[in-house]
């Protein structure tokens, strides 16, 4: 039972009772009129809504003898009424007159309709308290106008929009997560069978509904959200075409002025891939033609895009658009250079959540691992050891070995990620085994080829191999047997310049501890220019084995001279290069001199 059947016309006008002057009452009813109280009005109303109420659309007489009421409560006196008891009851009045006379609309002026349609619309807002005592009147309002879609009858009115917009408008701020799944239900029911039966959705009328999409407002009202996803759902088919027109004109016909939502556009789509791709289906091919715009902060925004379209979980994207899926990765040789840093940001998660796509990244990864920018490269190698920690068969040999030529890289920050992350990936998948044999076996090279970087002649590198060495390759944490298995064995499987680059290291460490014992059995001596001369020696000898040498003096030179005046600190540092230091040991040394340091620094500055 709807109104979507032309009304025929009718010679009574609305709001005027019947030629000879007379309404008829309901029994026990008496005249409404301005001269009774607000009590009584609602009390008379209320027995006229009951009488509606009960009434079907068989009822011929009573449809005739009513056909003056239905007329006067349509009058502007009910309609403006200030009461909202009052106003509410009128409401449910005249959604029932509307569900008796369908398909024929007692009123036939297209003013009168347009002013019933905005009134019983401002009568919804009551639905947003669903506390109040008058809810389940509210209830009963929206009930009967999604079951009978009283609003369809509103398809033949020049304005019909206004009355669409705001009804559309009224129902999503009014929902909320104390109503109930009926209450969703009839509002969907009431929304869908405007957009599906009508001619079209307008643009307002559909920022109306997208809106409610956009993260700010998605936040402020979930409900709203919920209730927008499951339209769009239900309506596809029909407002696709909407939509794709909507994208149409902001996206290549720059008219931004069509709707106040053109700003959020790129928001929008990735909400409606979210919701239902078929939602897009006119719109993808849009954003290739933007994927190849001359404006690279306009490419850079597509990217971004699309990252999050092809690369969240479910998404089948890559595999149902093949050419823009093509032009996307085009993107990775862009000669923008923050198109192509987002390019390998996104490689990440595409491995993680679609390794079948392992295979067309691997030769983009490739040029970008080269890449003149550091950035870039150091995001490749980062993208790869991410992908790799989450699981290993995400990663194929080609992507590791991007990752171990840039232990090589001319960047010190570059070669430091590559070397970290290739330990990492030993310690998880070889020291503790979390992924089999198989997987241990993947990735048994890096052992060796993090050792071999100890014959750089960089100190950065020598020291972070040292680095590696204590924390990923030996735990220094474990338990002394555990500690020295896991040593016996790292040394019983490497390579042999692997085993030279390891004496070298033990070679050197050795060094720097007598450097140091030396330096204390100096501070034990009588101060003298001879003794003096020989501490400086050993100062800069000390400051060639840390970073930045040229810096590494000054601060070598201010740590010799803390270490002159606080004996507690030179027996802490005798303690820590003792051979018989165990690595818990040295650990509260390391603690207990850094404590000290801080000390001096207060006490000094």
């Amino acid at each position: 039972m709807d109104f979507t059947a032309q009304p025929k016309p009718a010679t009574a006008l609305c709001g005027v009772v019947s030629a000879d002057g007379k309404i008829a009452y309901p029994p026990g009813v008496k005249e409404i009129t301005d001269k009774i109280t607000t009590d009584e009005m609602i009390k008379r109303l209320k027995m006229v809504v009951k009488t509606f109420m009960d009434m079907d659309q068989d009822s011929e007489d009573e449809k005739q003898q009513y056909l003056p009421l239905a007329l006067h409560l349509a009058s502007e006196f009910f309609l403006r009424n200030p009461n909202k008891d009052v106003r509410l009851l009128v409401a449910c009045c005249l959604a029932d007159i509307f569900r008796i006379y369908a398909p024929e609309a007692p009123y036939t002026s297209h003013d009168k309709l347009k002013d019933i349609f905005l009134f019983i619309t401002r009568q919804l807002k009551g639905l947003e308290d669903t506390k109040s005592p008058q809810f389940n009147r509210y209830f009963y309002l929206l009930e009967n106008l999604a079951w009978v879609k009283s609003y369809n009858i509103c398809f033949d009115l020049e304005d019909c929009n206004e009355i669409f917009i705001q009804l559309f408008r009224t129902l999503f701020s009014v929902i909320n997560n104390s109503h109930n799944k009926k209450v969703q239900m009839h509002m969907l029911d009431l929304m869908s069978s405007i957009i599906m039966e009508g001619d079209g959705v307008t643009q307002e009328l559909l920022d109306s509904i997208l809106i409610n999409l956009i993260p700010a407002h998605k936040n402020l009202n979930k409900q709203s959200f919920d209730l927008a996803k499951v339209l769009l759902k239900r309506t596809v088919q029909t407002i696709e075409a909407c939509i794709a027109n909507f994208f149409n004109q902001v996206l290549v016909l720059g008219r931004s002025s069509v709707s106040d939502l053109s700003e959020h556009v790129f928001d929008l789509i990735q909400e409606l891939f979210a919701i239902d791709p078929h939602l897009l289906l006119s719109v993808m091919p849009q954003l290739e033609f933007k994927l190849k715009s001359n404006d690279g902060e306009e490419r850079l925004a597509v990217v971004r895009l699309l990252a999050k379209l092809f690369g969240s979980k479910d998404s089948d994207l890559a595999t149902q658009n093949r050419p823009l899926w093509q032009c996307f990765l085009g993107r990775f040789n862009d000669i923008h250079v923050p198109v192509r840093l987002e390019s390998v940001k996104f490689a990440s998660h595409c491995l993680m959540n679609h390794p079948d796509l392992a295979k067309d990244l691997t030769e983009y990864l490739k040029v970008r691992s080269h890449d003149p920018e550091e950035a870039i490269r150091h995001d490749v190698i980062v993208t790869i050891i991410t992908a790799a920690k989450r699981d290993l068969s995400l990663v194929n040999d080609q992507l590791l070995g991007f990752v171990r030529e840039r232990t090589l890289d001319k960047r010190w920050r570059v070669r430091k990620e590559a070397m970290m992350g290739l330990a990492q990936l030993y310690k998880k998948y070889c020291l503790h085994g979390e992924a089999g044999k198989e997987a241990a076996e993947k990735v048994s090279w890096i052992k060796d080829k993090l050792l071999h970087i100890y014959y750089q002649n960089s100190i950065d590198d020598k020291l972070l191999v040292e680095k590696i060495f204590a924390q990923y390759l030996v735990p220094h944490n474990l338990e002394t047997e555990e500690r020295m298995k896991c040593l016996y064995y790292l040394y019983a499987s490497l390579d042999p310049n692997a085993v030279k680059a390891l004496n070298e290291m033990w070679k050197c460490q050795n060094m720097l501890r007598s450097h140091v014992r030396e330096l204390l059995d100096l501070h034990k001596q009588a101060t003298s220019e001879a003794n003096c001369s020989a501490m400086f020696g050993k100062l800069m000898t000390i400051a060639k084995n840390l970073p930045d040498p040229g810096k590494a003096q000054d601060f070598v030179k201010k740590f010799n001279q803390v270490l002159g005046d606080d004996e507690k600190l030179r027996s802490q540092l005798e303690l820590l290069i003792s051979p018989t230091c165990s690595c818990k040991q040295a650990d509260v040394c390391v603690v207990i001199i850094q404590y000290f340091l801080t000390l001096f620094l207060i006490c000094r500055y």
